[in-house]
């Protein structure tokens, strides 16, 4: 079996980024990366004729939120039983006035949770580069790399030139 190869176009324009993810999807390219220095409204319509990866993200949010109010419920009303103090006849265990910490640790778990997820699933820190990646995409060029077998690198070079890449290597 063929290892695959990597092919990257460095572009100048946003119009021949475009043309260039166009291209490939008629082509039935599908393994793909793009590059942008900056969120690009052109580039993300022409990337959304494909499912867009799930992110998990939004579970460990849901998790840490549940696990927090949870966690907040069960720490007062621990707590009012341990140390109980009878006030006016009250209940000792009362729901609503503990509604306040078990919301604001819902929202502190949640939120922490979040964050965990985020660097989990965006491999942060990233120790080292992907393979196509260029320092100029960082700053003012576009650039797509593209996974292909070898057999195929010729047709994709060729792709990338026609559509008006400034550069093509790989």
């Amino acid at each position: 079996m063929s290892r695959p190869a990597g092919v990257v176009g460095v572009f100048a324009h946003v119009d021949t980024t475009v043309r260039a993810i166009h291209d490939l999807r008629a082509r039935g390219v599908s393994s793909f990366t793009v590059y942008t220095p900056m969120p690009v409204d052109e580039i993300t319509e022409a990337l959304e004729g494909h499912p867009l990866p799930w992110s998990p993200v939004r579970f460990f949010t849901l998790a840490g939120g549940i696990t927090g109010t949870a966690g907040g419920f069960a720490l007062t009303i621990w707590s009012h039983l341990k140390w109980s103090l009878v006030t006016g006849g009250k209940p000792i265990v009362s729901i609503p006035p503990f509604m306040i910490i078990a919301f604001e640790m819902g929202i502190l778990l949640g939120g922490l949770a979040t964050l965990l997820a985020v660097f989990l699933t965006g491999r942060i820190p990233l120790f080292r580069r992907s393979p196509g990646y260029d320092p100029r995409f960082s700053s003012d060029h576009f650039g797509i790399a593209v996974e292909c077998p070898p057999a195929q690198a010729a047709e994709v070079r060729g792709l990338l030139q026609a559509a008006g890449a400034v550069e093509v290597h790989g």
